[in-house]
This record gives structure tokens, C-alpha cells and sequence, in this order.
């Protein structure tokens, strides 16, 4: 950290580091809650929450990139095995130790089988220690030991190879607890063009308890614990990073400011080989560019949950401890994830020291976590290239996520991109090919980019995990606070979603209002290719929707854009969706990757009074636009052919009972309280005591004629009391209809 941007508590020097707000293009309003009338739940708005970036005007100081001396003006230290020669000022030998007590600049050669080196200057004192061809290991401490001094300089001479390390655990002879091959209690830094292998064989590799900056440099670092851990910050200006640790690889932490702890990553090349988290920050992390290859916990294999989709028992155990190894004063550990399912430790919980109204009831859970990247506050990718094989999450916020820029190929055991508050993607490519839940976030902004998940559970998630398992479910469950703010935005960009559980699931409301929207959702009925508890609205862009009818819904009739939901024969997964106006002409077209049997369509071009054909594989259907949203959701249930109330082509639906309503999360048949439909007494489809299909006769839900929920001639879902669906015979439900089309009308 530079000079004056000091906040070293020790030295009674308050440390600041000049940061800046901005709002992520996700977020335009805070929360404004308004309640109207009994029955009906509060809209769901945005709430913004900034992201914290790093001023990175004066992140490196000249002296960090400084690599070149004058070597008539510096002290040489020759190392000659078990003592050192000392030609000129600044620097004593004591047996195999060197002490350095002075400003200045020392070049050092040779080795030292089991010694040190160590600074003990003035606290105004900037030293610059030059490795040309180094090596000492130090059994029981610090091979460099910074024990007080303002700025330390490591330059690593050009084409010089440098080797420091352990044997043996430490054993302590001041009053600070040594724990790393180097340690350093002051400002470190290393630059230069040489290289230097780091081998911990107990603790960790390089440790600084103020700012730790690699400007140049190629490294190689073993550890049993961290690789390289600071209290205030980790940056890198350049360099070629190789980290084995066995728990983090890179770790920054600072308990008493928010504004500290962060990582900034300007360019470098990184292999990162972690047992717990690749990179774990108390604050911000932001990476302006770089190569990275990330590994954490044994990579996307060691899963949370099973390929049989069972939960993973043995999962969460990494680095073989939970959370952390008391350094740096505490354990903060997982965020929320990583106990044993039958673990009887009792987790530490803690509220989150991170800003914003998102996060003021959050809490967390420490037990170990095994993420590829990994932040308390904030995680900004503006560019680079990152390869992230985890078990854990692949990138983690507890407050927000953006990503702006860069490539990312995600493999992930748990969830492919999570933020416990606002996630945004406005730029870049996005390629999660394996993970639980593929993007996650209380509220979920997609502006740009190109986006490609693959989950096993939801595609894209805001506020949690599937509905049956949000609460004490997987292992790596995320739990979010519970309040207003869940949202799914896409304004722009091209998402492509293959999902085995809900394509897009929102438990708020559901935007789009341009871009191109790919789903190909689950093949059983109890999830949706879309599935929102809020407002559902489409105002621009393209939007294909595959899946199953179970569960299926379409757009709200608050919609500006033409939108349909169309009931197709079972396809396979090469039967090809195209939209086609009636002249003939391909306005859309998409290829799910697995079976289903109803669509969502939307494109600007679909306009109200419009007749369009749908081609699904071999076959076709022609769709009469009678309104601007034609086909109903919140589950499509037993729709036939056709669907409830009317069949395809004008032949009658057959017309099995739905599940229950979206957030209640009733399968087909289910009959429980707040099922569908809003019935007198909780009932399902108006039937007392939640009974279903009781009534003598045989008839369906009981009503003479086999009309559908009781109606006479054949209506919908007329309910008294304002309830769901209550219009008269044959009418739409202007909005989160059921499948309300009139008689012989196509979903």
C-alpha cells in the first residue's frame, strides 16, 4: 500500500485506501415496499447495492516495479552453507543469520542450510533485498523474517533461480507467532525477473501482516497451509503464480476495516491448486486481467451432490480441517457451506461485515469451504481468462458479483457464479458446463455477454435453491435473507440455459426486455422451463422456452411483447424449435438439448392478431395471436394436447388437475393449503378438507359433466372472492393465468 494511504495500527498510522462506488447496472432503485389490499403480495423491487472497485491510479508504487541497481552502491552478502560474509554497511551475521538494520540495498548469493534472513530496521526504513542465486531453509522459522521495517523490496535478478523453506514445524523465539517460510509483519513486496520456489513443509508459504504486491517474477509455491496471505491486500501487477496449498491459495484478510482484505489482481498468469479456496478475500476482489487456472477441493468431481442426484454426505470436508487455521487472529472458514452431513460440530455463525441493505440481516456459517474465488464483499471480473475447476462454488460473493469482461469456463461441485445479494453480467463470455445451480443471486442482471450454464439443479436462481430444498436441503445450500429485492433482469446479451431442474426460476419477478433467451429445461413435470413468483413481463428481446407442461408458465399479460405458450407432442431432443410468421418467414429458431412438450415463444416480432406457425422436430402448429400474451402458466398441469379448456386445433383438452401454485411448489395431484386455484378452505380446485377427485359420481373434481374445477359450459377456473383466475366463462386471465384460453383456442 502506498506511503500515504497508511492505516498501520501498530505504528499508530491510520491507513485508508481510496475507493469508489458504483451502482452495478443491475440495481437502479432501493427498496420502496407498498402493500395494497388483502390477499396480494408486494411487488418485489430492486434494490441497489454498489460494488466496491479498487482505485487502481496509484495501486504500485515506482519502487515496486524498481528492478534495476547500481552494484558499486549496494552491500553484498555472500552465503557460504552455515555463516555469511558481509561486504559493506547496514547488515551483521550472527552464525547462520543475517540481520539487516539499516536503509538500503542488499545483494545476496549462496545458501544457507539452516539459517535466515531478517530485517529489524527504523519504522521509516524502506529496504530492497536483490536475490541472485539464493537458497536457505530454515528449519523451525522464517527462511525471511521482516520483523519491522516500512516497505521491504524482494527484487529477483534476472535469470536467477531463488529457493526458500522449512523442515520442521516452528518453534518460537520473539514474541510474534512465525508461521511462514517468509513472514513479514510490514509491507512486502517482490519483483523483478528471476524466480523464487517457496517450499512450506508445516504452515504457510509467504505471509504479510500488512500489504503483500508480486510486480514481476515467476514463483513456485508449496504449502501446507496458505499459499500467500496478507492482512490489508494481495496485488499483483504481473508475474507467472503457482500456488499448492493445502488450504487457501491465496488469502486476504482484515477483520477491523471493510476497505481492506481485498485482492487485486492487474495481469499475471496463476495455476492455482488449493484444498479450500482458490482466492479468499475479507474484501473486494477484482481481477483486470490475467490467465488463471483455478483447482479447489479436488476440482467439480468431489461434488455436492451425487451423479444420481443424491446428496454427497462426505462432501465439505477440504484441506482436512473446517474453516481455516486460526491465522490472522480467527476462522472465518466457508460462508455458509462445507459440514458434513453428519458432522456433529456445531457451525460458528456470524453476521456479515459487508455493506449495502442486502446484507444487513445476513448471516453466515463458517465450516471450511472449498471456492474458486471467493469474497465477503465483492467479486468484479472487468477481463482475463479464468479456467475454475471447483468443488465448491466456482465464484462467491456475500454481497455481489459483476462480471464486465474476460472469458470464464467454469466446472463446478456446487453453484457455477453465487451472490448473496446482486449478481451482474454485463460483457465477456460466461461457460458453466457443470454445476448444481448455474447463476445465483437474490436478484440476477443480465445486460450483455455471452452466457452458457449447464446445471443439474436450476439454471439461472435468485433467492435460493429449488423450493423443496431451500432450507436444511444439500449440503452447499445458500441461504438468503428473506426480503423483498428478488428479481431476475435480462435487458441484453445471449443466454443459453440447459437445466435438470427450472431454467430460469425467480421467487420474484421475471424481466426481459431484449437480448436472446435459450432454454432447455427439465424433462419432468415438477420444474419449469420458467418459473417466477412475481410479475412476469417480456418488453423486447427473443425468448425460446423448452420444457415440461407440469409446472410451465408464460408471461404476464403486463407484457408488451407478444408471448406464447404452446403445447407441442413430446419431442426429442433434436426436434427443433422455428417460429414462423404466415408468410413463410424464420423469425426464430433454437434446438433444445432434451425432450419436452410445450415452448415458450416471444420475439418482437409477434404481434397481437398475427397468425404464426411453430414448427417443433416433424411437426407443425399454427398459433392465432387472439391476445398479446395467448397461453396460460403457473402449471400448465394434465394439459394434453391442447391444454386445459380447449384442445389443439380445436379438439377438448383432457384436462388433469395442475400442480399446485409456483412458491408452494405442488406437484401434479398434490392437494395441500395454498395449493392451486384459491379455493374456499385451502382446497385444492375448490373441494372441502383438501379432498381431490371425492365426489361420488366419478366426475373430475367432482362437478357434473366433467367440466374442469366445476364450471357450467365448460369455464376455467371461476373463482368467487377475487380469488385466482376469477372471470367468467371462456376468458383470459389478463395475468399469471392458468392456461385460460377459450374453447378451441391454442395455448
Amino acid at each position: 500500500m502506498q506511503e500515504h494511504h497508511r492505516n498501520e495500527y501498530s505504528k499508530g498510522v491510520f491507513k485508508t485506501m481510496k475507493i469508489k462506488q458504483f451502482t452495478a447496472v443491475i440495481m437502479a432503485a432501493l427498496v420502496i415496499a407498498s402493500f395494497s389490499g388483502c390477499g396480494k403480495s408486494a411487488k418485489n423491487n430492486n434494490i441497489a447495492s454498489p460494488v466496491t472497485l479498487l482505485d487502481t491510479s496509484d495501486m504500485f508504487s515506482s519502487k515496486d516495479l524498481e528492478v534495476g541497481y547500481d552494484e558499486s552502491e549496494v552491500t553484498q552478502i555472500t552465503l557460504n552453507g552455515s555463516s555469511a560474509n558481509v561486504e559493506g554497511s547496514g547488515a551483521s551475521v550472527s552464525g547462520s543469520t543475517v540481520t539487516v538494520s539499516k536503509e538500503g540495498t542488499y545483494l545476496f548469493s549462496g545458501t544457507l542450510d539452516n539459517g535466515a534472513i531478517i530485517v529489524d530496521a527504523d519504522d521509516k526504513a524502506k529496504v530492497r533485498l536483490i536475490f541472485d542465486g539464493v537458497t536457505v531453509n530454515c528449519d523451525t522459522s522464517a527462511a525471511l523474517y521482516v520483523k519491522q521495517a516500512d516497505k521491504v523490496f524482494v527484487t529477483l535478478a534476472k535469470g536467477s533461480e531463488n529457493t526458500l523453506s522449512n523442515a520442521k514445524d516452528f518453534v518460537a523465539f520473539d514474541d510474534n507467532d512465525i508461521d511462514a517460510v517468509v513472514y513479514s509483519k510490514d509491507d512486502l513486496t517482490f519483483n523483478g525477473s528471476g524466480s523464487l520456489t517457496v517450499t512450506a513443509k508445516y504452515g504457510h508459504g509467504i505471509v504479510s501482516k500488512d500489504d503483500l504486491v508480486i510486480a514481476g517474477g515467476t514463483y513456485s509455491i508449496t504449502s501446507e497451509k496458505k499459499g500467500l496471505s496478507a492482512n490489508d491486500s494481495i496485488r499483483v501487477a504481473d508475474g507467472d503464480v503457482t500456488v499448492n496449498a493445502g488450504t487457501d491459495a491465496l488469502h486476504a484478510e482484515n477483520t477491523d476495516h471493510a476497505s481492506l482484505g481485498y485482492i487485486y489482481i492487474a495481469d499475471g498468469t496463476f495455476n492455482l491448486t488449493s484444498g479450500t479456496d482458490g482466492m479468499d478475500a475479507s474484501g473486494a476482489i477484482q481481477i483486470d486481467n490475467g490467465t488463471f487456472n483455478i483447482t479447489t477441493g479436488g476440482g467439480s468431481s468431489n461434488a455436492s451432490t451425487k451423479q444420481d442426484g443424491s446428496f454427497n454426505a462426505d462432501w465439505g470436508q477440504w484441506g482436512g480441517q473446517f474453516g481455516g487455521d486460526g491465522q490472522n487472529g480467527n476462522m472465518r472458514g466457508g460462508k455458509g457451506k462445507g459440514m458434513s452431513a453428519d458432522s456433529t460440530e456445531l457451525p460458528v455463525t456470524q453476521t456479515s461485515a459487508v455493506s449495502g441493505a442486502a446484507r444487513a440481516t445476513a448471516t453466515t456459517t463458517d465450516s471450511g469451504s472449498a471456492k474458486g474465488i471467493k469474497s465477503d464483499s465483492s467479486v468484479a471480473v472487468n477481463n482475463g481468462s479464468l479456467t475454475i475447476n471447483s468443488s465448491d462454488d466456482a465464484i462467491h460473493s456475500n454481497n455481489a458479483v459483476t462480471v464486465a469482461g474476460g472469458t470464464l469456463e467454469i466446472t463446478s461441485g456446487d453453484d457455477g457464479i453465487h451472490a448473496d445479494a446482486n449478481l451482474a453480467i454485463s460483457g465477456g463470455t460466461v461457460n458453466i458446463t457443470k454445476s448444481y445451480e448455474g447463476i445465483e443471486g437474490m436478484s440476477i442482471a443480465i445486460s450483455g455477454g455471452n452466457v452458457s450454464v449447464t446445471s443439474s439443479d436450476d439454471g439461472l436462481n435468485a433467492a435460493g435453491g429449488n423450493d423443496q430444498s431451500s432450507m436444511n436441503g444439500r449440503p452447499g445450500q445458500n441461504e438468503f435473507a428473506a426480503q423483498d429485492g428478488v428479481s431476475i433482469d435480462i435487458s441484453g446479451g445471449v443466454l443459453n440455459v440447459n437445466a435438470s431442474g427450472d431454467g430460469i426460476d425467480s421467487n420474484g419477478s421475471l424481466s426481459v426486455s431484449g437480448g436472446e433467451v435459450y432454454v432447455s429445461g427439465s424433462t419432468n413435470n415438477g420444474n419449469a422451463a420458467l418459473d417466477f413468483n412475481g410479475e412476469a413481463t417480456i418488453t423486447g428481446g427473443t425468448v425460446i422456452a423448452a420444457g415440461m407442461s407440469g409446472m410451465a408458465q408464460n408471461f404476464d399479460g403486463n407484457s408488451t411483447q407478444g408471448s406464447m405458450l404452446v403445447a407441442v407432442s413430446n419431442q426429442s431432443a433434436d426436434g427443433t424449435v422455428t417460429l414462423k410468421d404466415s408468410s413463410g418467414k424464420t423469425l426464430a429458431s433454437y434446438t433444445p438439448t432434451k425432450a419436452y412438450n410445450c415452448v415458450v415463444i416471444s420475439t418482437p416480432d409477434v404481434k397481437k392478431g398475427a397468425t404464426y406457425t411453430v414448427q417443433t422436430g416433424s411437426a407443425s402448429t399454427s398459433v392465432t395471436m387472439d391476445s398479446l400474451v395467448v397461453g396460460g402458466g403457473n402449471g400448465m398441469g394434465g394439459m394434453g394436447r391442447g391444454g386445459m379448456g380447449g384442445g389443439m386445433d380445436g379438439a377438448p383438452g383432457n384436462g388433469n388437475p395442475g400442480g399446485g401454485q409456483r412458491g408452494h411448489r405442488g406437484r401434479s395431484g398434490d392437494s395441500t393449503d395454498n395449493s392451486q386455484n384459491s379455493m374456499p378452505g385451502g382446497s385444492q380446485n375448490g373441494m372441502p378438507g383438501n379432498s381431490q377427485n371425492s365426489m361420488p359420481d366419478g366426475s373430475q373434481n367432482g362437478m357434473p359433466g366433467g367440466s374442469r374445477n366445476g364450471m357450467p359450459g365448460g369455464s376455467q377456473n371461476v373463482m368467487p372472492g377475487g380469488s385466482r383466475n376469477s372471470f367468467p366463462n371462456n376468458t383470459q386471465d389478463s395475468g399469471n393465468t392458468r392456461l385460460s384460453s377459450a374453447e378451441g383456442t391454442h395455448l
